[in-house]
């Protein structure tokens, strides 16, 4: 047996180092096969930590967002799990080795990794340990509610962080799944009304402003429905929009539904609502103090604003809503 084969088959079993990326590992599965394998993830570190499972899913599901809205700031560091821990936070600010996995030595120097996977080691790779990491520091003070809330603070020093978390978990608790992600266009679907992109066009009334939306025109009293699963965070009047709703869906974005003639009875700050569900209709309010109507064509103001953790950025809506618009169409085909 030649050496190269000899030293081959020495190799320890951790020097094996997969071809493939964990994006491209990630499209090697299917969407399902993905929300398995996180729910499994997410069941045993319930059993470790005693969090529930929507705890456990709205933090990764805050954290996922984030490394997306900054992913030059937040590289991917798992397969399965969207958490971002900074080189220095996981190893110690002073340890000279900012890649150290070893207890002892991220302990001394004051680092926050930990080891989640029972394998000795607290690897900044490895979706258990990441996960496990920021859940062993937000348990600190108990496993309730109101503790985790606490512990949600201290880990973020952000109250926006807290109210997402807050916001996924209650989504999580009520669906029971996590899969949350189909959406709905934001009128049935028909002939019934027109659009085009009007991002960026020009706005006179209170001052030079630009067009942060998709103006969708349909008759006055037409339903507008929710495109996502998610939770009302605003509803009633703003000088600009009218009678208006916003939505915080899992993605951390926020979705504003202007100009209605007004709202469903049950509609209320803290519901959650899912694709499809009716929350109002088509009006003309707005431009003035409450109740001001008639200024324009009736017409749906619709917006997506995404979190960033302290600041949020309006993006053109309109792509989205053509390719809800067609998924929407498909599946009623069907």
């Amino acid at each position: 047996m030649s050496v190269l084969l000899i030293a081959i088959f020495l190799l320890p079993a951790y020097a094996y180092t997969s071809p493939y990326t964990a994006a491209e590992k990630k499209k090697q599965r299917s969407t399902e096969e993905i929300f398995t394998e996180r729910l499994e993830l997410y069941n045993n570190l319930s059993v470790m930590t005693g969090m529930s499972w929507e705890w456990i899913a709205a933090i990764d599901q805050y954290e996922r967002t984030m490394t997306k809205a900054k992913p030059k700031l937040r590289p991917q560091l798992g397969d399965l799990t969207g958490v971002y821990i900074d080189e220095y936070r996981w190893a110690g600010a002073f340890n000279p080795d900012p890649s150290d996995e070893q207890l002892f030595s991220i302990e001394f120097f004051q680092g926050i990794g930990k080891d989640g996977n029972g394998d000795g080691l607290a690897s900044r790779s490895d979706d258990t340990d990441l996960l496990y990491t920021i859940l062993h520091l937000v348990s600190q003070h108990g496993i309730t509610d109101e503790d985790i809330a606490i512990g949600l603070w201290e880990y973020y020093q952000n109250p926006r962080a807290v109210q997402r978390i807050q916001q996924f978990h209650q989504l999580y608790s009520e669906h029971e799944k996590l899969n949350l992600f189909e959406h709905a266009f934001p009128l049935p679907i028909g002939n019934n009304y027109s659009y085009r992109d009007t991002w960026g066009d020009r706005r006179g009334w209170g001052g030079r402003r630009i067009h942060e939306g998709t103006d969708i025109f349909a008759g006055h009293g037409t339903p507008v429905r929710s495109t996502c699963y998610g939770v009302i965070e605003i509803k009633g009047w703003n000088r600009y929009g009218g009678w208006r709703v916003g939505i915080r869906d899992l993605n951390s974005h926020y979705h504003y539904y202007a100009h209605l003639s007004g709202f469903t009875k049950e509609l209320a700050i803290g519901q959650t609502v899912k694709p499809g569900e009716v929350i109002g209709w088509v009006g003309s309010s707005g431009y003035g103090k409450p109740g001001t109507s008639g200024k324009f064509p009736p017409h749906l103001h619709y917006g997506i604003y995404s979190d960033r953790g302290f600041i949020e950025w309006a993006f053109d809506p309109y792509p989205s809503l053509k390719h809800w618009e067609n998924e929407e169409r498909r599946r009623l085909r069907k």
